[in-house]
């Protein structure tokens, strides 16, 4: 099994803490190897766009770099939606247009900062689990299993657009789809956990607006919330520390807001996986989750 890169970016060493910990954890517990990145800085998601573009394509490229030059790497795995993201969007803009790729060189040549050769490839930590292990990989590990713990499975918007950025996807049987992604859903069940059809799998969280327009924000969760209970959903899962963030919070805000009370529990798929592999809550970060799941797992035999 190969090695990769390991970037955290920024949330999952904040407010992701949680998925970081899960990711950990799980990742050893499955025997695979990752390391993490040296000197690593943020992709330039959210705000730095909007200062300049290519100061975003640049910042991602010095990641892609450090895997190559520092680290002698050639794939690096990044958990957060928006760090695959920006990512994958510099390996697709610096692949696909030399003016680009000369201008991020000659940036990092600038800075004295590692040049980007466009010889490192981005992987979401669902991608990687998939390539690795797949189903069926997974159900020769798993030390327990999620006893049909009834599932949306909740990918977010930037796991799958735009879709030019992903060449990957959308190749047949194997491949990820950009219009149906499935990947999350094909390790739950083969973990046990039954997927409910959950039509807003790849709908908007409103997570980079919510400081701008909370009561918006609101309402794109509270559609999120209310379709997964009308699917018959105990849990949504998530691969995105902003998506799983804009869930909790909104979810709570509803209540207190709006007087609108939903029940379904929110949780990191490392979680979910972590404890069909028997890890403790503890060690997954579950207790650290704004969404208390606790006695919902115990009830349904999960731990």
């Amino acid at each position: 099994m190969a090695k990769v890169a390991y970037y955290p970016g920024c949330a999952l060493e904040g407010s992701g803490g949680p998925y970081h910990k899960s990711t950990r954890v799980l990742v050893q517990s499955l025997g695979l190897e990752m390391e993490e990145m040296p000197d690593y800085n943020c992709c330039g998601a959210m705000e730095v766009k909007n200062v300049h573009p290519m100061l975003q394509t640049y910042l991602s490229s010095r990641n892609l770099a450090i895997v190559a030059e520092r680290m002698g790497m050639d794939t690096v795995m990044a958990p957060c939606n928006g760090c695959y993201h920006n990512l994958k969007k510099a390996e697709y803009e610096t692949a696909t247009s030399g003016e680009t790729m000369q201008t991020v060189q000659d940036m990092a040549r600038k800075a004295e900062d590692p040049v980007y050769a466009g010889d490192v490839r981005t992987l979401h930590l669902l991608e990687w689990l998939m390539e690795e292990l797949g189903p069926d990989g997974l159900r020769r590990k798993l030390k327990k299993g999620l006893n049909g713990l009834r599932i949306a499975n909740y990918y977010g918007c930037m796991y799958t657009r735009p879709r030019q950025i992903f060449p990957e996807k959308d190749r047949g049987p194997g491949s990820e789809s950009t219009y149906r992604p499935h990947f999350m859903d094909d390790l739950l069940a083969a973990a046990g956990a039954v997927n409910v059809d959950f039509p807003l799998k790849t709908a908007c969280c409103g997570g980079a607006h919510t400081l701008s327009d909370a009561d918006t924000s609101t309402q794109l969760v509270l559609n999120l919330l209310q379709a997964a209970e009308a699917a018959g959903a105990d849990v949504i899962a998530t691969e995105c520390p902003t998506c799983h963030s804009g869930l909790e919070m909104h979810q709570v805000r509803a209540e207190t807001e709006f007087g609108i009370t939903t029940n379904v529990k929110i949780l990191y798929f490392t979680q979910l996986l972590g404890l069909a592999m028997g890890l403790s809550p503890r060690k997954l970060g579950i207790h650290e989750n704004v969404s208390d799941s606790l006695d919902l797992l115990r009830a349904k035999g999960v731990i």
